[in-house]
């Protein structure tokens, strides 16, 4: 088995519904310009309020890809 090299990124999703749904589009739209993405690690979620109510979720993703350089 030949070695390989990971690089790990961190990545903030947003969404007005739910935190796995901006997880998800973190994940998504890396995955556009980012090659052979293997694990997406969830590390911290939290909410934007505004008087009083939530208006938005966001979920820190850490995205770990191929390193080919």
């Amino acid at each position: 088995m030949s070695e390989s090299v990971y690089k790990v990124i961190e990545l903030v999703g947003t969404s007005e519904e739910s935190w796995e749904k901006a997880a998800i589009a973190a994940v998504e739209r890396a995955a556009e310009t980012l090659r052979d993405l293997r694990i997406a690690e969830v590390v911290e979620q939290d909410m934007q309020i505004e008087n009083g109510k939530v208006v938005s979720y966001r979920t820190k993703v850490k995205v770990s890809f191929k390193f080919d350089g």
